[in-house]
């Protein structure tokens, strides 16, 4: 089945975007239903005229995956990533795949397109780009940031003494420069206030990033050499290594924007219908169903909100009778 995913809008925030891919299952040889899935994921944020900082980084094609490397990706334990996970070239994937809500692309040529855009998009964050970055200091806790491009005076950034604060619009933009490292100490968070978003934060890392137990972290890390997410950690971003390699220990790591939900496995009988959707955990899952697609009246049969990348759901409602039910799965947050 054919994986739906948000497209961007031409305003602010992202649109829910419908999509429809049936699928034929008989019922004890008596009659077929028709199980249809369509997707919305509705997560439109408020319309500004103005917005602060720099434009966002065109990420291009690397936009859709969470993990992005050249020799390696890793795990001794971690939990869900929502997102795609890739290497380019084929390497050694150790990520296993119930742990991805995602495509892996190991080698091949959209892994490649995606380290392609990955150097452009390094370019395009660098000083050379984004010239007279603010001086903030190396140590970035305890401060709350505007928007803006930030250059490290010392060449590395850190968050360990207290939590750093983004504040801004929904449309406000932040670049971090520096030419070595990044160190996000444990516990430690990025917290982000009036309506800033994970997915306009970028960190431009000259060597590795680190990302220290149980902390949580935002943006899209782009670093030359390596990440590390030890264990509970939390990324809502991407991690993006230009010629190295991703350690994921963390508790989760998920695309600023979210995946949509996909029907991964349907079962029916003559009373009632078994359906497993690979989703996002921890947006809230909305299950409906309706006998006719053309003239559709939608009738929501489940909501949830699941901690797992999988959720099971049994839909005992359709009557004896019935000789075909769609469904549809959409997520909210």
């Amino acid at each position: 089945m054919k994986k739906q995913k948000m497209i961007k809008s031409s305003k602010s925030g992202s649109v829910p975007i419908y999509g429809h891919a049936l699928r034929t299952l008989s019922r004890k040889a008596e009659k077929q239903i028709l199980i249809g899935l369509v997707i919305a994921a509705a997560m439109v944020t408020p319309h500004r005229i103005w917005a602060a900082g720099p434009a966002p980084i065109d990420l291009k094609s690397t936009e859709t995956f969470m993990i992005l490397a050249t020799s390696t990706t890793t795990t001794t334990g971690g939990g869900y990533i929502n997102g795609d996970v890739g290497l380019s070239p084929a390497g050694s994937q150790g990520i296993p795949v119930d742990q991805i809500n995602g495509t892996i692309y190991n080698g091949g040529p959209i892994a490649a397109q995606a380290q392609l855009d990955l150097n452009d998009a390094i370019i395009a964050a660098s000083p050379a780009q984004l010239p007279n970055g603010i001086d903030a200091g190396a140590e970035l806790g305890g401060q709350t940031l505007v928007a803006g491009v930030y250059k490290s005076p010392s060449g590395a950034y850190d968050i360990t003494s207290v939590d750093l604060t983004l504040d801004g619009g929904p449309d406000d933009v932040w670049v971090f420069q520096m030419a070595s490292t990044l160190t996000v100490g444990v516990g430690r968070q990025v917290i982000l206030t009036g309506g800033a978003q994970a997915k306009n934060i970028f960190w431009q890392v000259g060597s590795s990033a680190t990302l220290g137990t149980s902390s949580v972290f935002k943006g899209t890390i782009m670093a030359y050499a390596s990440i590390s997410m030890n264990a509970s950690s939390i990324l809502d971003g991407r991690a993006l290594v230009q010629v190295g390699a991703v350690t994921f220990n963390g508790a989760a790591g998920r695309l600023p924007i979210p995946v949509a939900p996909v029907f991964t496995n349907i079962v029916a009988t003559a009373t009632n219908c078994t359906m497993t959707v690979r989703t996002m955990p921890d947006f809230l899952l909305t299950l409906e169903t309706t006998p006719n697609l053309l003239a559709p009246d939608w009738t929501p049969i489940d909501s949830a909100t699941p901690t797992n990348i999988f959720w099971t759901f049994i839909d005992n409602t359709a009557p004896s009778v019935t000789t075909q039910r769609f469904y549809r799965a959409f997520l909210t947050q």
